[in-house]
């Protein structure tokens, strides 16, 4: 018997086209019902229910209940980061699932990847950042500087917050579309969260795509100078 992390476990979880799709739609960070998943996934509720069992049971996905209703969601960070990472593969090898569509310039502009910003805003954001020694690369990992503390404080976003929290504070995480890295952990999520709560950018119904308003595209180039 081999020895190891079982990645076969984890891709025949992945690689079936309907969980594929549950998993894919649960990348916009919102948690959703069986019978929503379901939909997303074009099966049955009874289907779905199996899927979802088996996608818990492996650790990817974590369920909470509200009153009646149960809601599923990624179980972790690492599990949204993986998904971006292998999508990143396959669309750098020519692997899409669909054509091209009105959507995608959006969803290639600004989205979000589980609950950071992703595509090019994404990246932009990342490299301004980097560039102005807000973030530094530390061998594997990514650093929050202190001049990057005192920006992130000056924007109104509580530091000692993102200490006290599990997950990094910084993380790289390969961008799908712009196949270049963007910002994840919690200070990745703050600073969606800010743009949002500004009003500078907000989501699109039923979909990943993250709308900037005039104002707010205004403030963010301001913010992250090419």
């Amino acid at each position: 018997m081999k020895e190891g992390p079982d990645i076969a476990l984890i891709g025949s979880l992945i690689g079936d086209p309907a969980r594929a799709n549950m998993l894919t739609a649960l990348m916009g960070g919102r948690a959703l019902t069986a019978t929503e998943l379901a939909t997303h996934a074009g099966i049955t509720l009874q289907t779905a229910s199996s899927h979802l069992s088996k996608l818990e049971a492996g650790g990817l996905l974590s369920q909470r209940k509200q009153g009646r209703h149960r809601y599923y969601q990624l179980a972790e960070d690492e599990v949204g980061l993986m998904l971006e990472n292998l999508m990143g593969f396959a669309a750098s090898r020519g692997m899409n699932r669909h054509r091209p569509g009105p959507k995608d310039p959006a969803l290639r502009k600004a989205r979000v990847c589980y609950n950071h910003l992703a595509g090019d805003y994404g990246v932009r954001m990342y490299d301004s950042l980097l560039a102005e020694k807000q973030i530094e690369i530390s061998g594997d990992d990514l650093a929050l500087t202190s001049a990057g503390q005192s920006r992130v404080e000056a924007l109104g976003i509580d530091y000692s917050a993102l200490t006290k929290s599990r997950r990094p504070i910084c993380r790289t995480c390969l961008d799908w579309s712009e196949r270049r890295s963007h910002l994840a952990g919690s200070l990745g999520e703050a600073l969606l969260t800010l743009f949002i709560d500004k009003g500078w950018a907000k989501r699109e119904a039923n979909s990943r795509a993250i709308r900037f308003t005039a104002n707010g595209e205004k403030a963010f180039s301001e913010l992250f100078p090419q």
